[in-house]
């Protein structure tokens, strides 16, 4: 005789607004999506959908990544984001964007970029 056991059905949150983090460094772009408090809905990167290399910071595939986030978030029902941009990467424009044309109202864009007070001393020029 098999004994199966009852599931409690998982409760989905309802999660109106929320924080988009976005991190566009040189080599890659991270998207991630949080309510108020900052508890993680979903979160991407540009090597999670198979982008390597240079690829990964190109504003096509912030886009890409934009895009699935967003859809693994609609049983939040999240409609407004505050967005947070941190970094100097070429995804940065492109991940707002694309917050935008997948149907989440932005309702204010931050940078956050660190910026050093004449801390340690900069690195030298790359030279190739």
């Amino acid at each position: 005789m098999a004994v199966t056991k009852k599931r409690k059905k998982k409760i989905i949150k309802q999660v109106p607004r929320g924080r988009a983090y976005i991190k566009a460094t040189y080599n890659n772009t991270i998207v991630s999506l949080t309510d108020l408090g900052g508890n993680v809905l979903a979160w991407a990167s540009a090597g999670c959908f198979g982008f390597k290399g240079a690829k990964k910071a190109t504003p096509y595939a912030a886009s890409i990544i934009v895009r699935k986030v967003v859809e693994s978030v609609k049983d939040y029902n999240l409609k407004e984001v505050q967005v947070f941009v941190k970094g100097v990467g070429m995804g940065r424009e492109a991940a707002v964007r694309s917050l935008y044309t997948n149907g989440l109202n932005i309702l204010s864009i931050k940078d956050v970029t660190p910026l050093p007070h004449n801390g340690c001393r900069a690195r030298g020029v790359r030279r190739v």
